[in-house]
């Protein structure tokens, strides 16, 4: 069988009826009892009806999207799939990854990653922040425009902007305060950057501004039990695989104002002689990007069950 990885996708990915595809599969509706459970709402009711102004609340959005990857992970173990040789995931896709694991089970990890949406939204008041999209201008330059565009500031100012996904060699997210961030993206496009996307988020996710919202985590991850990895996981903050418990709850806590470092954990997975990255959950986001990362790999998506029996016959 030919040597893969999976990997999960974070925020933007979700859509009302996400898994519907999957109809009565048992593994999939246990998945969602469980979350259900632990989280002490209809997490079922919320994916199928909606709306999907909710689905799109940080608060809603960081748990569906792991209960939706969590359950696509474990119907494919259902179906006779195989245990992937390593796992990685983007910004909250880290938390499925930890579940996939076994790090985490699933009954912990969705109210932490509801408490850790809280925690993020309300470190930032709506309105105040900002994230954008950077197309078509290495990181290296993207992150000395932002650099530009804050001493426009002057020394001492609150206003913020940085670099915080390196999602691929032409697309880097920047995040912090609003109005620096709308500088950054003039600067930018002055520099040469054929596009300045304003994302639509509620909080500038893993700028600086979320350190409040990552102290109030690491509370949370320290009474927290961590059970030993199944699967090696290439964290997004360090770009390593940690085995040591306290190691990994540091990394999730610098995670939360800490860059998401994607085109260096694709290339740390294929350096272990993996070839193909799975992307399990929903969407096509993480597939897409695999391959303007390194022409080399494979990225395939899955999220239902054609989709699932269409890596298969890949993987075989």
């Amino acid at each position: 069988m030919t040597s893969f990885a999976f990997v999960f996708p974070g925020q933007g990915s979700q859509s009302v009826g996400m898994l519907d595809a999957w109809g009565d599969n048992p593994v999939v509706a246990q998945t969602l009892v469980e979350a259900s459970d632990a989280m002490g709402e209809d997490i079922a009711k919320l994916i199928h009806e909606g709306p999907k102004e909710a689905l799109g609340l940080t608060t809603n959005t960081q748990p569906v999207m792991l209960v939706s990857a969590v359950a696509a992970y474990r119907a494919w173990l259902a179906e006779g799939g195989a245990v992937p040789s390593v796992v990685a995931g983007h910004s909250l896709g880290e938390y499925s990854a930890l579940v996939a694991s076994g790090v985490l089970t699933l009954a912990q990890a969705a109210p932490l990653v509801r408490f850790r949406a809280q925690a993020m939204q309300e470190a930032v008041p709506v309105g105040t922040g900002a994230m954008a999209a950077i197309l078509g201008l290495p990181a290296d330059k993207v992150i000395a425009g932002c650099a530009e565009a804050q001493a426009t500031f002057g020394a001492g100012s609150a206003e913020v902007v940085e670099a915080v996904n390196f999602n691929d060699p032409g697309q880097t997210v920047i995040a912090g305060s609003k109005a620096a961030v709308e500088k950054a993206c003039e600067v930018l496009k002055a520099n040469g950057a054929k596009r300045a996307l304003p994302l639509p988020v509620s909080a500038p996710f893993h700028s600086s501004l979320m350190k409040p919202a990552a102290e109030r985590l690491k509370e949370k991850l320290a009474a927290t039990s961590f059970a030993a990895a199944q699967i090696p996981v290439v964290n997004n903050i360090d770009v390593a695989v940690e085995t040591d418990a306290d190691r990994i709850r540091d990394a999730l806590y610098r995670q939360a104002f800490g860059p998401v470092r994607w085109v260096e954990c694709v290339a740390a997975i294929k350096a272990r002689g993996v070839t193909t990255l799975v992307e399990c959950g929903p969407g096509k986001v993480l597939a897409g990007m695999v391959k303007r990362i390194d022409a080399d790999l494979t990225g395939l998506p899955l999220f239902d069950p054609a989709s699932l029996a269409e890596v298969k016959t890949a993987l075989a």
